[in-house]
Formats: C-alpha cells, structure tokens, sequence
C-alpha cells in the first residue's frame, strides 16, 4: 500500500524520471505534490502498471494535483553532461516549474543533486512507497512515450513505437543496418560490438 506521504503536514513533491536506459531520446522527469487526502487503488509505479492503467491515471493525476510539471533533457544536453546529471537536471526542471513551491522533495532512487533552497530525501524503491513519487513516474513515463510516438512517426524502422528507445534487440538490429540518427544518445553504446565509430 502506498504513503500519502512521508512527513505529515509538509507539502511534498515526489519526483520521478524515465528513460535513463534507453539508447534514444530525451529523458523525461515528473514532480508532482499530490493533496494529502488524496486515494487512487490502481496508482502504483508505473513499471507495475499497463500502458492502458498508465494513461487512465494521468488526467487524474493531473487533475486532482495540488501541482505538477514535467522537465525534459536532450540528447544532445545528456552527451554533454552525462546521463545521471541529466536525470537530475530534468528533475530540477520539473520542480523549477511547479506552480506551487513545496517544502520537501521525495527522490525516487539513492542520488540526487540537490535543488536550491528544498531539502530532499532519496527513496529506494519509491514509486513503490509513495503516492507522489509513484504519480510522477506515471506522469513522466507518459509523456516520454507520447514524445517517442512522434519519434517513431519520422524514424518508423527503429520501432520506437514498442521499444521506446530501450536497447532491445530489434532496435539494436535497425542501428546496425540504417545507423544511428540525431536523436541517439552518442555516448552510450548503441551496439555490443562498436560504440562511438557510429558517428564518425
């Protein structure tokens, strides 16, 4: 069963990201501060959760909201900077545009850099603990997808479309035969065999 919260009486935001493993595409992040008496029986992380539960959840989520907002990260800024920091940083934006300022944020995972002026704590596991962090793993695992959709529309032969960017074989098999495009992460290893001669 899931924790309307951890600290009673503080406004906190759960945070969330989705697609750090994949081999292309942004990295999306999600914060979201959820009303205290808030209750859903299906919201649960969302890599428990169909694609099907995952899209009913999210108007509901944004609905009932105290506040939420979502940050993206580039490839281009993930190449540059790394992909952890890039997962934090979109975090950062996801606070950055909350319209309601919380109190504490409640990290999904064991690292985060922290966000000026909010006192945070990392939960393992935590889009299995906490409502908030759990909402906005939905939030943010939706929007990556509708942004990979769009993807797949321009590049239909990677399969983005079931794969969403993740290396499984079939994707890896399309780079090999059509190469890498300008929306492959270019520090990660996109093949088993050959990494970064790809882009050259």
């Amino acid at each position: 069963m899931l924790l309307p919260y951890k600290t009673a009486g503080c406004i906190e935001a759960g945070c969330d990201e989705a697609g750090r493993g994949c081999l292309a595409g942004a990295v999306y992040a999600a914060a979201v501060i959820l009303p205290p008496d808030f209750k859903n029986e299906l919201l649960n992380d969302s890599k428990q959760l169909t694609e099907h539960q995952r899209y009913e959840l999210r108007p509901i989520i944004e609905r009932e909201a105290v506040a939420w907002a979502v940050g993206i990260v580039s490839p281009e800024e993930i190449d540059r900077i790394n992909i952890l920091k890039a997962s934090f940083l979109a975090m950062h934006r996801a606070i950055e545009a909350l319209s309601t300022t919380p109190e504490a944020l409640l990290i999904d995972g064991n690292r985060f850099t922290p966000y000026p002026g909010i006192p945070h704590s990392c939960e393992i596991k935590g889009d299995g603990r906490y409502m908030s962090i759990a909402a906005a793993s939905v939030l943010a695992k939706t929007y990556r997808d509708d942004y990979m959709m769009q993807l797949h529309a321009q590049c239909p032969q990677y399969r983005w479309d079931e794969n969403k960017g993740y290396p499984t074989r079939a994707h890896r098999d399309a780079i090999r035969e059509f190469g890498p495009t300008p929306y492959h992460r270019k520090t990660f290893r996109l093949l088993d065999d050959r990494q970064l001669s790809l882009f050259d």
